[in-house]
């Protein structure tokens, strides 16, 4: 009788690369995954890992292995969501993900709202980048994630995830309080010429999608400082150092910045992504129904102000 755990090992080796990546997704050590092996290889009889210069590799029985271990981890799961969908109750464990951004303006609210509701669920929360959380919640790592696109460059998801829209963050153009246009109702983007720029590093989203988007406008960026936190970027601006582009969730503004509404509004897409099998579950759709009367709040509260 093969042992679930240690199917949940090889399997994770096999997606991962390596015993320490494998270790660092199935939040145990690299002792304990290869310690798991070990007894697979006693149970089937079969060697499934060998030395491969400093490291190790799989060998083909154990890739063939890993591959009935992915389908049998897809059919416990499926098993998992149908009995509690049939008992109805909100109940469990979710391994849950949210960019930065999303963990502190979303997130908090979720989880007491939550835990007020079903104290029975427990809910694990991560912070990880949008492309990160995607992959993981389509390995089975995660149970949901909360990603996000900009709505003129939108984010393809892999087959076999489910998605729900919770709201659409503005964004709108910092820039230190003594700036000529600080006091303005909103901006073109395009009257923005000549300004240097406070951006998230190259290579990630948010980076390329200010480069993108001033282009569009016309604007070769001149970027000046790199900080992938908002609120650093916004210390940077109030210190006269660039203009920055940034979305309205979670963000707490200093003294010294103004934020100015841009036109054409700028914005991006905030949802939630789980597994299709899993949707069944009522847990998953109470942390859903949650985020999104959550979502709804914040933006009534945008619109008043």
């Amino acid at each position: 009788m093969l042992d679930l755990n240690r199917l949940k090992a090889l399997h994770a080796v096999h997606v991962y690369g390596s015993v320490g990546a494998a270790a660092d997704a199935l939040m145990v050590t690299p002792s304990a995954v290869s310690q798991q092996i070990a007894k697979l290889e006693r149970e089937t009889g079969a060697r499934l890992m060998e030395r491969n210069g400093r490291g190790v590799r799989l060998t083909d029985a154990a890739g063939l292995l890993a591959e009935h271990a992915e389908r049998i981890l897809a059919l416990v799961e499926t098993a998992e969501a149908d009995f509690e969908a049939l008992r109805g109750e909100v109940v469990g464990r979710l391994n849950v993900a949210a960019f930065p951004t999303a963990a502190r303006g979303l997130m908090p609210q979720a989880l007491v709202a939550l835990r007020g509701r079903h104290p029975d669920l427990w809910i694990q929360l991560n912070e990880r980048e949008p492309e990160r959380v995607v992959r993981d919640v389509a390995r089975g790592e995660l149970d949901l994630g909360i990603v996000q696109d900009w709505l003129n460059r939108p984010m393809a998801l892999p087959d076999g995830l489910s998605r729900a829209t919770l709201l659409d963050d503005v964004a709108d153009v910092a820039m230190p309080a003594g700036h000529p246009l600080a006091a303005s109702r909103e901006v073109e983007l395009a009257a923005l010429h000549g300004e240097r720029w406070v951006s998230s590093t190259p290579g990630t989203v948010c980076h390329d999608w200010l480069v993108f988007t001033l282009r569009n406008a016309s604007l070769e960026p001149e970027i000046a400082c790199l900080a992938d936190e908002y609120p650093t970027q916004l210390a940077l601006v109030a210190a006269g150092l660039g203009c920055a582009i940034v979305p309205r969730l979670g963000r707490y503004v200093p003294e010294g910045v103004a934020m100015v509404p841009i036109r054409p509004r700028q914005a991006r897409r905030i949802y939630a992504v789980w597994r299709a099998d899993a949707a069944r579950r009522p847990a998953i759709r109470a942390l859903v129904d949650t985020l999104m009367e959550v979502s709804r709040e914040q933006e009534n509260a945008w619109a008043v102000r």
